[in-house]
């Protein structure tokens, strides 16, 4: 099968059913890497022509597409489909989903490197918002006009005047981010869901390896959506104390919310308590008091645990973290990053005025957190395209500027998956100020890089 090549990007187009035994005939290693000699960016399937697919059938391209992703860097995935595949796709993938999907062609169009400085005006929505975020940087960087509708309704509302766009981004999804583990909220709280009938599963169902990346990281409030909960075993409840005396080593909170004891004795609730785990009616009583959230640990960072030495394989692959930092601030501030220093030691912040900072975990082959350090003023304008205006809010600039870590996350996930290192990462930790920052990292050694855009100093640490 050839491709369609157009805007700097390759399309194949099968047709009829892709089940796993009709798909190998479509195409091949050799199809894929013929077209990506060809100077595309993106190499797509289209799914207009397809009758019917299933996981099987997709694998099969997914499986061929990673190994010219590993060798040529394009973007890879599947365009031209409804509402109705975009969700079977999602469901088959789930959090595993390392492609990209674009609702038509010519959404993936604007994302093309080759179609730049189109000056289009673009409305895009996505339910995610680490998605709607990475989505209007692209555009962005590609010279476009993005307008980030934050709500379903008001994307409803102004893609209903569609002459008043270019184009407008719907049901798309780009590969490049990483896992949706938790939901970071205000006051720098993750929650976790669970719901159902507690019993041993939960040791196997609760990633305990993200969990303490996020306390590595910084984060000191967890909080449990508990409200679908039923009731519980002897077995969750020894996982629950067990992960509330670990918390207790980094001075981190615990809470339940919701959960009802209709159905669970009360003396569960007693030996949970007994363990520090603290329980609420409803999940305001916690986010909207802000005495409250400093009081269990959300603006705090302090951490008791031994530190551990940067190592060599984590050194090796500086240059990604780098890459995947600057780029990503170039693009949101028009401007170049001059590197002016680089050295290992303990992270030492001469100035400490008017800076904020966010820090983001990664684990697998590789375990540590990178650490960004903004002056107010690069914070500030690295966000207005996020949020659209420019603001003095504190709370909306730290909230965005998570977003933005994440999107560097993200691409730091994608750079070393290129060299077959395999992370995941941890949702991003703002601080408002350096002190609380420093409470993480006390004494911690790592690789310290010094960065100037337009003359503002710019701080990235890399450390275990």
């Amino acid at each position: 099968m050839r491709a369609v090549v157009k805007n700097g990007v390759g399309v194949f187009t099968p047709q009829g059913f892709l089940d796993g035994n009709s798909s190998s005939s479509f195409l091949s290693i050799d199809d894929i890497e013929a077209t990506a000699t060809l100077d595309v960016d993106m190499i797509l399937v289209s799914l207009k022509r397809v009758v019917f697919f299933n996981k099987n059938g997709l694998d099969i391209f997914i499986k061929l597409f990673t190994k010219v992703r590993h060798k040529n860097h394009a973007t890879v995935g599947f365009c031209d489909y409804d509402e109705k595949k975009y969700k079977a796709i999602h469901i088959f993938y789930q959090e595993k989903m390392y492609f990209s999907l674009y609702k038509t062609i010519d959404i993936a169009y604007l994302f093309s490197s080759s179609f730049q400085n189109q000056n289009k005006n673009v409305l895009l929505y996505s339910e995610d918002k680490s998605q709607r975020s990475a989505m209007a940087i692209e555009l962005h960087d590609n010279g476009h006009n993005p307008i980030i509708a934050q709500t379903e309704k008001e994307f409803k509302e102004k893609s209903s005047n569609k002459d008043a766009y270019d184009a407008i981004v719907d049901l798309t999804y780009l590969g490049q981010m990483g896992q949706k583990i938790a939901t970071r909220v205000t006051g720098n709280a993750i929650i976790y869901s669970i719901s159902s009938f507690l019993d041993a599963e939960i040791s196997n169902k609760f990633n305990i390896q993200y969990h303490n990346n996020s306390l590595n990281v910084g984060f000191r409030l967890f909080i449990f959506d508990a409200y679908k909960v039923i009731s519980m075993n002897v077995h969750a409840l020894n996982f629950f104390s067990k992960l509330a005396s670990a918390a207790a080593e980094y001075n981190a909170s615990i809470c339940f919310v919701g959960m009802d004891f209709e159905k669970t004795t009360e003396t569960f609730k007693e030996t949970l308590e007994d363990a520090g785990i603290l329980f609420y009616e409803q999940m305001d009583d916690i986010l909207k008091n802000k005495e409250l959230l400093e009081e269990l640990g959300a603006s705090s960072a302090a951490n008791t645990k031994t530190k551990r030495v940067i190592n060599k394989k984590t050194v090796t692959e500086l240059p990604r973290f780098i890459d995947a930092t600057v780029v990503t601030i170039e693009m949101m501030t028009n401007s170049k990053a001059i590197k002016q220093s680089a050295q290992v030691q303990a992270i030492d912040i001469k100035d400490k005025t008017d800076k904020i900072a966010s820090s983001i975990g990664y684990y697998g082959d590789l375990d540590g957190m990178v650490i960004l350090v903004f002056p107010k003023g690069i914070a500030k304008k690295a966000c207005e395209l996020l949020i659209g205006e420019n603001t003095n809010d504190v709370e909306l600039i730290l909230d965005t500027l998570a977003e933005l870590v994440n999107i560097v996350g993200g691409k730091i996930k994608t750079l070393l998956s290129d060299q077959n290192i395999s992370v995941d990462i941890t949702l991003p930790r703002t601080y408002n100020d350096v002190e609380s920052l420093l409470e993480v990292v006390q004494d911690r050694k790592g690789v310290q890089v010094e960065l100037s855009f337009n003359d503002d100093k710019f701080l990235f640490f890399l450390t275990r």
